[in-house]
């Protein structure tokens, strides 16, 4: 509690200087997919939207592993509580991934990796032999739903196949589970809670769609778009008239009510149909207080390039591993300038109201008091 005041006043007083160590070092590994998720740039093939070109606008395909190895390196020496994160874009298929992993174990350093699971299965023996400590699994539903929205036909058997093969081994990483919540899948919900009641899971979360509208866009262009530059993102097949807002509340309230074997959590927290709209009708309303992941997490690129945050934050660089110390990065010029800018504007800009790092902690009905 200390720690997280201290942070605060950080953040609020002096946050051209960041004082605390990152939490999060995120690793965009590689510039491909092997799936076409409906709602996500990469795969719609919107390639010109700030989300898209954070995750595949860079070359090389590839991280080279000697910069791999040069930010394991940095990290364990600098910023050794720090979470290595491989999330971007397919890490299972990163052709370094395993020796990667391992060299980041002999350092001490707590790795994890986002994935679609896809070829989790193949790679699980190896996966558990290096020494990763936590996996993320984005499935968005059974079977049927899940195949549909994500462009493959055996993509959910083949992620379900990778998480009974990790069940398998005494000392697995710790499985969190996370599913995207958009039109097609709100009937799921429940079903999906069910399936995996007999697997050795430790979460499972629901993500409401983190999206940007052209109108939103616009409105923080108009603002900040010479410095950050907004784009919209995640939009293109989504439609949220269709959204059956009353149904999504109801297996909300009858999610909470029920107890599983793990646990499940949702983000943001909202317990209201008028929440609900407010979020997903209303996207020019800035939740939550304050961007959380511009004072915690530093993302780096393919080509040695650092941007703030994640692959949904501005592509903005903030420093490059090839000219500079991840030392020096945290606090460069630009990214002060970024955090003190953020916090000038109340905590978010106005394309950030819908970015998933303002949620920590964050219930819709804090913000309509």
């Amino acid at each position: 509690m200390i720690k997280e005041r201290l942070q605060s006043l950080n953040r609020s007083l002096y946050p051209r200087h960041n004082f605390f160590a990152p939490q999060w070092i995120v690793l965009g590994v590689n510039n491909i997919c092997n799936l076409h998720c409906k709602m996500c740039d990469v795969g719609t093939e919107s390639l010109d939207t700030t989300f898209a070109q954070n995750l595949v606008g860079t070359q090389p395909l590839n991280m080279p592993l000697d910069l791999l190895k040069k930010i394991i390196d940095q990290t364990a020496a600098y910023f050794p509580k720090a979470k290595l994160g491989y999330a971007f874009t397919e890490p299972l298929i990163y052709p370094h991934l395993i020796e990667s992993l391992v060299y980041a174990k002999q350092k001490g350093l707590y790795t994890t990796i986002t994935t679609n699971a896809l070829t989790l299965k193949q790679k699980a023996g190896k996966l558990i032999e290096a020494g990763l400590d936590e996996i993320f699994i984005s499935l968005d539903g059974t079977s049927e739903i899940h195949n549909e929205i994500r462009g493959n036909k055996k993509s959910f058997e083949k992620a379900v196949e990778g998480i009974e093969a990790l069940n398998a081994y005494p000392n697995s990483p710790k499985i969190t589970i996370v599913y995207a919540i958009t039109e097609w899948n709100i009937e799921c919900m429940i079903p999906f809670l069910d399936f995996f009641k007999n697997y050795k899971i430790a979460r499972i979360g629901f993500m409401h769609t983190q999206f940007t509208e052209n109108e939103v866009a616009q409105i923080h262009n108009t603002k900040y778009g010479d410095i950050y530059q907004a784009t919209i993102s995640n939009v293109q097949e989504l439609d949220f008239t269709k959204m059956d807002l009353k149904k999504l509340l109801e297996n909300i309230q009858t999610i909470k009510k029920q107890s599983y074997p793990f646990e499940v959590f949702f983000s943001p927290e909202m317990a209201s149909e008028k929440e609900l709209e407010l979020y997903y009708f209303q996207p020019e309303k800035i939740l939550g207080k304050h961007c959380h992941d511009v004072f915690s997490n530093m993302m780096i690129k393919s080509n040695g390039s650092v941007i703030p945050s994640h692959g949904r934050c501005f592509n903005l660089t903030v420093g490059n591993l090839y000219e500079d110390s991840l030392e020096n990065i945290w606090n460069s010029a630009t990214f002060s300038k970024l955090r003190t800018d953020i916090m000038k504007a109340g905590g978010y800009f106005d394309a950030c109201s819908r970015c998933c790092s303002g949620f920590n902690g964050y219930t819709a009905k804090q913000q309509n008091g």
